[in-house]
């Protein structure tokens, strides 16, 4: 249910806040991490193991109904929001370079990218990685999907991802078409089904 990110053990942030459990020390947060456990346990006990998985992927606060206000800079050093994606199908794809189901969903979104054109908007926002090593990937998979860093804030817009790969489509209006966690292995066939849809 928990990752060490949660509790801020990661990155610049680092014991800083960054953690749906943190500051760890207050009692706001001992009671949420409480709730938390509480609540997968009796999922648990009551043989809903699916609808536990489930929400132990799933954002914590409010659902993600659309595409939501960002500015970030690709590794062309071109700026690039929501305005830049607008009437398109949109797929965003946070990731990281020690993630390996990440690298055959680049490979597979850089293929639709290829097959819709500009129907479809390709972002790979790659977190806890290094510039030149998303660079190297970015490279190696062609200029068809736009590669930028992510930030702390730009996960926290998306709903505070916690996991890699996590994939969202939005349609033509922005609006949030679907959502995935992890690596399923029906990702690629589901996603693509509602792409193909969207783009009709």
């Amino acid at each position: 249910m928990a990752k060490p990110k949660d509790f801020g053990f990661y990155g610049k942030g680092e014991g800083q806040g960054d953690g749906r459990y943190t500051p760890f020390k207050s009692v706001a947060s001992h009671e949420r991490f409480r709730a938390d456990l509480t609540r997968m346990i009796q999922l648990i006990i009551e043989g809903r193991k699916d609808v536990a998985r489930a929400s132990a992927t799933t954002p914590d606060g409010p659902e993600l109904t659309a595409l939501p206000a960002f500015t970030l800079t690709d590794l062309e050093g071109r700026p690039i929001g929501p305005d830049d994606l607008k009437g398109r199908v949109v797929a965003v794809e946070f990731w990281a370079t020690w993630c390996p189901p990440c690298r055959g969903t680049l490979g597979w979104l850089r293929d639709l990218k290829s097959q819709y054109g500009d129907r479809l908007a390709v972002l790979a926002v790659a977190v806890e990685s290094e510039e030149a090593d998303v660079g190297k990937i970015a490279r190696d998979l062609g200029p068809t999907v736009r590669f930028a860093l992510g930030t702390p804030e730009m996960a926290r817009v998306f709903g505070d991802v916690t996991a890699v790969p996590t994939l969202f489509l939005f349609d033509g209006q922005g609006k949030t078409a679907a959502a995935y966690y992890g690596a399923p292995p029906d990702l690629h066939a589901d996603a693509e089904s509602r792409i193909r849809a969207l783009t009709r």
